[in-house]
């Protein structure tokens, strides 16, 4: 399968399963179900026997009952997408119009120290991002 349509359809899995319990649901779930086409009634009850299981577990347990409905519904896309490609365009749709596109988050660490000596480890850590030194003398810009 196209590495595109495993993605598209891992990424339109988690989105369906978190909007199961907004208040956009009963926009998405007949677009999803008419993805299906001549199985769209058949989707749609499979569908509301999902969000049904998602909405009915507690709050300590509503992130595993999403996953769930995640893993249940990722190979069923990816198979729709698999048989009809040009679906793949309808779930892009409704990923573009129901989930909003986070900006690239750029994060800026300004540290300025000035006329100093270390003698040891300094060690800079920021979202994934290390800076480490052993001896510093004079001034340090990062």
């Amino acid at each position: 399968m196209d590495p595109e349509f495993t993605d598209i359809a891992t990424r339109g899995a988690t989105a369906l399963a978190g909007l199961m319990v907004t208040s956009a649901w009963d926009r998405v779930k007949p677009r999803v179900a008419a993805m299906f086409g001549g199985r769209a009634e058949s989707i749609s009850e499979d569908l509301d026997e999902t969000r049904a299981e998602v909405a009915a577990a507690p709050e300590d347990s509503r992130e595993s009952a999403i996953q769930s409905a995640q893993g249940e519904w990722q190979p069923k896309l990816r198979r729709l997408l698999a048989d009809n490609p040009a679906m793949a365009e309808e779930l892009q749709a409704i990923l573009d119009e129901f989930i909003p596109k986070r900006p690239e988050q750029v994060t800026v660490y300004h540290n300025e120290l000035k006329d100093m000596t270390v003698h040891g480890t300094v060690l800079q850590v920021g979202h994934g991002k290390v800076v480490t030194t052993e001896t510093i003398n004079g001034d340090l810009n990062f």
